[in-house]
Order: C-alpha cells, then sequence, then structure tokens
C-alpha cells in the first residue's frame, strides 16, 4: 500500500511562559519526553558549546538545562541509533556495522543483521506498551523494510526516511545510485513529497501534528524527532544562507582556534588542552587559491545555514509545546548522532561519475537544489576541535557529542554544566527511571535482552557530581577500529594512516586531543585495558575484522 503525505497543519507560534512545575515526576501524570537529535553536527556548532552559528532555542534549552561535556556516542549514524534506542551495545542491536558496509563474512553472524533486530526491545515499544503515544519524524537508518521500520517497532505515527540520507528536498537525490530515498509514513511507501518539502521543516510539521492528533486525551507522548541536518548534501534555503555570506571568509584554521578559545572559556575543555592537528591533507587557508577558499567558504556557509534552520525548527516544537501548556511537563534531551563530516562524497558505496556528474555544484548554487557537497576535513575538524579526527573514527573527534538534557518542572541545577563521562547507552535507563518504568524481561511475546547502560537521573537531578565507575567502562568496535574508556582512560586502535596500528593509552582529562600515547609508560594499565577490551568483545558477540573504511 501506498499514500501520498497529506497537507500539513499549520499551528500558531505562541511563547507563553513556564507554568512552575518543580518536580522531576509531576503529581499530574507522567512527563512527555521529546528526543531530538541532530545527524552529523559537530561537538561545538551550538551557541551552548561555543559556536558562533545562531542557536538561540537550544541555548536557551541549555540555560534550563543541564549541558554534559562528556558525552560519547557512536562513530557512525545507524550505530549510535540502535544503542540510543535499546540502551545495549550496538553488536547486541544488529548494528554491529551499518547495514550498507556489511562484508560476505559478517552475514548470518548474530548481531550483524543490518537492521534492529528483535532480541532487543526498543524503547518506543516499552513506552507504548506502558501507555504512552509514540511519535517519531524524520531519520530511522535501523531497517529498510516496512516489517524492520519504527512503525513495526512500537511508534504509533511516524513520517520517516528509512536510510541514512539524501537530498533535504522533494527530488529525493540519494547519496549514491544503490541508495534510493525511500520514506515511509505510518508503515507504508510515500510516493510523493509536497512541493515545498525541506527535510527540517517537513520533520517538524509531521511531529507536531502527530501530537495534535491525540492532544487532550490524558496520556503522555514519547516523540523522536530525528533530523538529517547538517548530514550532507548540505542544502538550506538560499536566505539562510546568505546571513553567513562572508562568515567563514578567514578559513577553517582560523575557525579551529576560534571554537577552542571559546570552549575554554566556557569551561567546557580544560584550559590547558591542545588540539589534534590539522590533518596533512587539508590544505592551511591562506595556501589556497582565492578561488578556493570562496568555494569552501560558502560550503560552510551552508552547513551553519542547515543547523540555524534546525534550531528554527526546534524552536517551533517548544514554541507549541509551550502553547499547549506540555512544555514544562516534557523530557528534553538534544544531542548529535556522531562527530562532524569530514569525508567526501565518493566515500558513499556505489558512486558514479555520472551521478556525481549530474548535480550543479557552481559557486552561485551551492547548497541549492540539483547541488551535493559536503564541508570537508578542514571544517569538520573545527567543528570538533580540540578532538582528534571526526565522524566514522572511534578517536574522539568521532565520538564526542554536545548533550543538553531538561527534567520536567524546573531544575535547581539549571544552566549547569558536568563533566562525567556519559554513554548514548545510558539514555533509555535514565527515561525509564524518570517514568519509574522497569524494562521487561519479555515484549510482543519475545524474550529480549537486558539493558547494558545506567540510568543518570541522579546526576541529572544534581544528586551526585558523578556517577559509579561502571557507567565510564565503555568498549567500542566499528569499522575493525576498537577502543576501550576506564574513568579518565582510554586504549584506541586504529590502522594506518589513521593510526599506529596497535593499542594507544590516553589520559582524555589532561590529554582530549589524544596526542600524547601513555602506551609504553603504563604498560601494565594498558595489558589491563586490553584485557577488559577482549572482555567486551566476547561478550557482545563482536567480530574483530576490518570493514567501511
Amino acid at each position: 500500500m501506498t499514500s501520498k503525505l497529506p497537507a500539513q497543519i499549520m499551528l500558531p507560534i505562541l511563547v507563553l511562559l513556564a507554568s512552575g512545575c518543580t518536580e522531576a515526576r509531576p503529581p499530574g501524570g507522567q512527563p512527555n519526553i521529546l528526543l531530538i537529535v541532530a545527524d552529523d553536527m559537530g561537538y561545538s556548532d551550538i551557541g551552548a558549546f561555543g559556536g558562533e552559528i545562531a542557536t538561540p532555542a537550544l541555548d536557551q534549552l541549555a540555560q534550563e538545562g543541564l549541558r554534559l561535556s562528556n558525552f560519547h556516542v557512536l562513530p557512525s549514524c545507524s550505530p549510535t541509533r540502535s544503542v540510543l534506542l535499546t540502551g545495549t551495545d550496538n553488536h547486541v542491536a544488529g548494528i554491529g556495522t551499518m547495514g550498507e558496509l556489511l562484508t560476505p563474512e559478517m552475514e548470518g553472524h548474530p548481531g550483524y543483521e543490518g537492521y534492529l533486530n528483535f532480541q532487543v526491545a526498543a524503547l518506543p515499544e516499552v513506552l507504548q506498551e506502558s501507555g504512552y503515544h509514540t511519535y517519531m519524524a524524520g531519520k530511522w537508518h535501523l531497517g529498510t523494510e516496512q516489517d524492520t521500520g519504527p512503525h513495526a517497532r512500537g511508534f504509533e505515527e511516524t513520517f520517516i526516511l528509512a536510510i541514512g540520507g539524501g537530498s533535504h528536498w522533494n527530488d529525493r537525490k540519494p547519496l549514491s545510485p544503490p541508495q534510493p530515498m525511500i520514506y515511509r509514513r505510518n508503515g507504508e511507501l510515500v510516493e510523493e513529497l509536497p512541493d515545498d518539502f525541506y527535510s527540517s521543516k517537513t520533520y517538524t510539521d509531521s511531529l507536531i501534528e502527530f501530537i495534535e492528533h491525540n492532544r487532550g486525551d490524558a496520556k503522555p507522548f514519547f516523540a523522536y524527532l530525528s533530523y538529517t541536518a547538517p548530514h550532507d548534501p548540505l542544502h538550506a534555503p538560499r536566505e539562510y544562507i546568505d546571513k553567513y555570506r562572508g562568515k567563514y571568509d578567514q578559513g577553517w584554521d582560523h575557525l579551529r582556534e576560534e571554537r577552542l578559545r571559546a570552549l575554554k572559556q566556557l569551561g567546557i575543555v580544560p584550559e590547558g588542552a591542545e588540539p589534534f592537528p590539522r590533518l596533512g591533507s587539508v590544505t592551511a587557508w591562506q595556501e589556497l587559491l582565492p578561488e578556493e577558499r570562496q568555494v569552501a567558504a560558502r560550503d560552510m556557509e551552508v552547513y551553519a545555514a542547515m543547523v540555524d534552520y534546525m534550531d528554527e525548527q526546534i524552536q517551533r516544537v517548544f514554541d507549541y509545546l509551550r502553547e499547549v501548556g506540555e512544555y514544562d511537563n516534557t523530557l528534553i534531551i538534544f544531542f548529535s548522532d556522531n562527530g562532524a563530516n569530514g569525508h567526501p562524497r565518493t566515500v558513499y558505496p556505489g558512486q558514479t561519475d555520472a551521478f556525481l556528474n549530474s548535480f550543479d555544484n557552481s559557486l552561485a548554487n551551492r547548497g541549492l537544489r540539483n547541488s551535493y557537497i559536503e564541508t570537508g576535513p578542514g571544517w569538520a575538524q573545527a567543528s570538533m576541535s580540540p578532538s582528534r579526527l571526526f565522524k566514522a573514527f572511534v578517536s574522539e573527534g568521532g565520538i564526542r557529542s554536545p548533550f543538553v538534557v531538561k527534567l520536567p518542572g524546573d531544575m535547581h541545577n539549571s544552566g549547569t554544566l558536568n563533566h562525567s563521562f556519559f554513554h548514548v547507552r545510558d539514555i533509555m535507563p535514565t527515561i525509564l527511571d524518570i517514568i519509574d518504568i522497569d524494562h521487561p524481561e519479555a515484549i510482543a511475546g519475545r524474550p529480549v535482552m537486558a539493558m547494558q547502560g545506567t540510568s543518570l537521573l541522579d546526576l541529572f537531578e544534581g544528586k551526585i557530581d558523578s556517577p559509579s565507575a561502571r557507567v565510564s567502562r565503555v568498549g567500542y568496535e566499528l569499522f575493525g577500529m576498537k577502543a576501550f574508556f576506564d574513568g579518565d582512560w582510554k586504549i584506541l586502535w586504529m590502522a594506518p594512516p589513521f593510526g599506529p596500528g596497535e593499542w594507544e593509552l590516553f589520559n582524555l582529562t589532561r590529554d582530549p586531543g589524544e596526542l600524547n600515547d601513555l602506551a609504553e609508560d603504563q604498560p601494565d594499565r594498558l595489558a589491563t585495558m586490553i584485557a577488559s577490551w577482549e572482555q567486551y568483545k566476547e561478550e557482545n558477540g563482536v567480530l574483530d575484522i576490518r570493514s567501511g573504511l
């Protein structure tokens, strides 16, 4: 069956005063949950984390809530989302690698299904069984078929992009020819997008529409707003691009310095933090030809416009919730699914010259319809400073994300910053703790794995300054790259040319840029942490083989 996306409900935007709730669990009933995820957004892009891009909605949210400076995700989109929605490791949840990058030796191996498997309980399944309305708009990327989509995993109303990305306009031009842009509404294929479709706008329209459908029935809602901004190809309305004209003419080297300075001033990174150096493959800004600088600056202008526009859409949701009296009774979480993207479009499998040459990437059209551009490594490193590298790597530049949370009611610790290690696997346990729901042993008649994450409600409420040591003991493997965290310490393995092809050891508190390898200085600690990673590998069914990059 197919359907055409109906005309969106246009709702007035009214900013009302807060109602003054003071408890994390309001006496009037269970709180709503609004989970907002940006796609490939850098660590310091929003103002609350030192960025120059206009993000007043998220900056205000940070003033009302709590910022976490040491929040970690997975290196790429679908693995992060699998952990987010299950509270388990990505290898347990079915995304041992991205579905697009499954190799023959992975096929048939448990945990490498390439979609969110059924041995885990998805958060919307648990919430739906507990009496919540469950809504989703935006990127799914956890299964392309109807029976592996969000409508089959507990979401009541959905409008989603099934795959990882593509055009932000209604022309549906994909990231690469083998990845057609599949949109579904409530499990049914959407054949035609509206003429005024723009991803961030239409996802926001849809989510507000879903909430409005059932407003007033006294049931709380879980709303998952999964933007595809600012994932490449970079697209934004012209007037938003024009807003940033000339903003980045001083280049990526200057921006890296400015972002790091702002992070230090905000106390997000230590004053003595040294940044990972500009990659040797990235030309110093002043050595570029004038026309090269003009093109590169335009690409960052488009990227900034996407983040700016997304923030305006988030403000629309906040304003709507205030209008209907639900803002103060809503748990709100915002983060990015991985580090900024520094890879060229040719990294996507199945690209052809004919496809890439079909776009108009002239300076006048960059960021508009039928263009295909990306920020590249220079700007990505600036967005992730002081961290090492960017998206797709298990170094800090690939897995550190800005995180903002506002609990229902007024928070006595609002506007504060916490430096405790916190992982995306802990979000689902924390949500269930806030609403006082136990994780089930079975759901929809099937047994499910227990969550591996830990609730951080006490941390969010300011009752403790740091969680238990267990929270910071986390293993990683993706694309053959490996890491393990234990408190302030991290071991990292990456093959050449991105790493030495052997384990490195870093103290991230003193060395957030992963510059000073302490493996030779502390062999006992290194050996203990390698043994911990091997245990993680066995417990989670990790195949220690290379794929992807």
